[in-house]
């Protein structure tokens, strides 16, 4: 899920939201995602929070803040009802 937040908070244009089934899987989207932004946008993140636990992953990359949560995370959290001003924006199929 994106979430667009441009005029909600100054903190941060994007969200993109989504959740990993355990631990290792957690890990794995927030190592390609870092992966793809390196390699096809030249975007390095300034900060990542979260990555041992695995619970819930914080990659900031300024505008675009990425939040990859565990289920159990991601319900308790639920940053989708607190930010639910916010445009959704459709991910496209690949």
């Amino acid at each position: 899920m994106v979430l667009d937040l441009t005029g909600i908070t100054a903190f941060a244009d994007y969200f993109v939201i989504c959740t990993g089934a355990n631990q290792r899987q957690v890990q794995a989207i927030s190592d390609e995602v870092g992966l793809r932004l390196k390699h096809e946008a030249g975007e390095l993140p300034t900060n990542i929070e979260g990555y041992t636990q695995a619970e819930w992953v914080l990659a900031d990359y300024g505008d675009l803040l990425v939040h990859i949560f565990s289920p159990k995370a991601r319900e308790y959290y639920g940053l989708e009802r607190l930010w639910r001003g916010a445009r959704h924006i459709e991910i496209p199929a690949e």
